[in-house]
């Protein structure tokens, strides 16, 4: 089994009291929801990479704030295992068009949603709505991925 261990940054940018949650399966083959963003690139810091995946995945570009939560998953059977830091983000310009197009193809769906249209979807990490809605820092430890 190869083990492999990725770095991940994720927005938790909340607009008029919604959070921006993408599905990123492609050709949206899960219900699950996530915070966008993804893997990190070298040379780069973790808002700079956060900041071009928000532009890939969503089209806005945005301003990067501090982080707040510390989240990590894993797949037992492939031994592939994430750590993804989230940072507070806003909008800096742009606004959500139903027509953009994830340039790699991973994004598939991208909406805003309120905290109680949250109790209907499937999300991960599970803390993201407490975190998001809150103050202070999370952590959630090792989780599963589950599709």
């Amino acid at each position: 089994m190869q083990k492999s261990l990725r770095l991940a940054a994720r927005a938790v940018l909340l607009h008029e009291d919604r959070l921006l949650l993408v599905n990123a399966w492609p050709g949206g083959t899960s219900d699950l929801w996530c915070a966008p963003g993804g893997g990190v690139e070298p040379g780069a810091s973790l808002p700079e990479n956060l900041a071009r995946e928000l532009r890939e995945e969503t089209g806005l570009e945005v301003k990067v704030g501090p982080p707040c939560l510390v989240n990590e998953f894993h797949d037992p059977k492939s031994g592939f295992h994430q750590v993804e830091i989230f940072f507070r983000c806003h909008i800096a310009a742009g606004v959500i068009d139903h027509g953009w197009q994830d340039p790699e193809g991973v994004v598939t769906e991208r909406r805003f949603v309120t905290r109680d249209e949250m109790q209907g979807l499937r999300f991960k990490p599970d803390s993201l709505p407490h975190v998001a809605w809150g103050r202070g820092f999370g952590y959630d430890p090792l989780e599963l991925i589950q599709q």
